[in-house]
C-alpha cells in the first residue's frame, strides 16, 4: 500500500510518499480501504513537532477517514466487505494518510444513508468535537447565546451549524471580512473581525448581548483568545477550551470569571476516547443529520493523497473556509 510518512519534523516537504506491506486485520479489527481523509490542524502540529500527543518520527498522520471495508478479523460479525464506514484513530495509530488502515471495530461507524465519503471523513474530529462540547459539556438550549471563536475554521464552522441547529443565537469571531461574511452565511447572527483588536471585539460582544455576555464561549484558539473568553462570558456561563493553536500561554485574571460563577471546561477528543468515551452514538447522530440535510459539511479544498504537502500548506495559510480533505483513488 501507499502511505504518506513524516520522516522528520519540519515543513510540509517532510511529508514523503512510501510503500508498505498491505496490513491484515487481527481479531476484533477491520481493514478499511481509505477513500477520504480529513486534514486537521493537529496534523500540522504533529508534522512540525508541536503536537503534544504525537510521538517521534516516522509518523503517519490522519485522525479521521471514510472508506469501505476490505476485510474483517475474527469476531467482527456486524460488518461486511464493501460496507461504507467512517473511522477515527490517534496520530500514527495507525494514521489514515494511506491507501489502507487497520483499526479496532470499536473505532468504526457504518455510514447509513446517502452521505458523501468526503463529508463523512470530516465528522470524527472537528464535527464530533464541536458536537460534544456544545451538547455534552455546555448543554446548549434554544435561545441561549453562544460565542464561537475562529468561526470560519473547520471546528468553528461545524460549531456554528450545530449551535444554529440547536436553536441558539450564535456570535462569532473571524480574522478577515471574507471569513466574517462566510460565517454569517452559515447562520451566525453577528461575527466580529479580530483585526479590530481585542478590546473592540470584547466591546462588540458585550453590546450584542446587552451587557449580559454569552451563555457559552467555545474557544478554539487559545492564548489571548482564552483570556478574552473568560472575560466575555456571562453569569453562570460555560467556557470550553478546545485547543491552543496560538501556541501561546494564556494570562488570565481569576477576577474575570469567579465572581460570575463561570464553569471552565477543557476538551481534547483523543484523551476523552482513551478515558472511555465511545464516539459511536454521537457520530451516528451527526451522520443522520448530514443524511437528512440538517447539516452540510463544507469542504474548502480536496487534494489527492500524494499532494498532502499542498493540503498542509493551504491549511497553514489560514485562508480556508471549512475543511480540507485528502482523497485516495481505489
Amino acid at each position: 500500500m501507499r502511505t504518506v510518512v513524516v520522516e522528520q519534523f519540519g515543513d510540509p516537504d517532510q511529508l514523503t510518499l512510501r510503500t508498505a506491506a498491505d496490513p491484515q486485520p487481527e481479531a476484533g479489527e477491520v481493514l478499511i480501504g481509505v477513500r477520504s481523509v480529513g486534514v486537521n490542524r493537529a496534523d500540522l502540529l504533529a508534522r512540525a513537532g508541536k503536537y503534544h500527543r504525537a510521538g517521534p518520527p516516522p509518523l503517519v498522520l490522519g485522525l479521521e477517514c471514510a472508506g469501505t471495508v476490505l476485510a474483517v478479523g475474527d469476531g467482527v460479525t456486524d460488518l461486511s466487505i464493501g460496507d461504507r464506514v467512517v473511522a477515527f484513530c490517534a496520530t500514527n495509530e495507525p494514521g489514515f494518510y494511506a491507501d489502507m488502515a487497520v483499526v479496532p471495530r470499536t473505532s468504526v461507524v457504518p455510514i447509513v444513508g446517502d452521505v458523501d465519503l468526503r463529508a463523512a471523513a470530516c465528522l470524527p474530529t472537528a464535527w464530533l468535537s464541536a458536537w460534544y462540547c456544545l451538547h455534552r459539556l455546555a448543554g446548549i438550549q434554544p435561545g441561549q447565546t453562544v460565542l464561537i471563536h475562529a468561526a470560519a475554521s473547520g471546528v468553528g464552522s461545524a460549531a456554528v451549524s450545530i449551535a444554529v441547529d440547536a436553536g441558539a443565537v450564535v456570535l462569532g469571531t473571524a480574522g478577515s471580512d471574507e471569513k466574517v461574511s462566510w460565517a454569517q452565511s452559515l447562520g451566525a447572527r453577528q461575527v466580529f473581525n479580530t483585526g479590530s483588536g481585542r478590546e473592540a471585539v470584547l466591546a462588540a460582544v458585550a453590546a450584542a448581548t446587552d451587557g449580559a455576555g454569552p451563555d457559552v464561549v467555545l474557544d478554539t484558539v487559545g492564548g489571548d483568545s482564552f483570556a478574552d473568553s473568560v472575560t466575555a462570558v456571562g453569569y453562570g456561563g460555560r467556557v470550553i477550551a478546545m485547543a491552543n493553536v496560538a501556541l501561546q500561554p494564556s494570562v488570565v485574571d481569576t477576577r474575570s470569571f469567579y465572581p460570575k460563577n463561570v464553569s471552565i471546561h477543557g476538551f481534547q477528543i483523543t484523551a476523552l476516547i482513551e478515558h472511555g468515551y465511545d464516539p459511536g452514538p454521537d457520530l451516528e447522530l451527526l451522520l443522520a443529520g448530514v443524511a437528512a440535510g440538517r447539516f452540510s459539511v463544507l469542504i474548502a479544498a480536496t487534494f489527492d493523497l500524494m499532494d498532502a504537502a499542498a493540503a498542509h500548506r493551504l491549511l497553514e495559510g489560514r485562508g480556508t473556509q471549512g475543511k480540507v480533505v485528502l482523497t485516495v483513488d481505489p
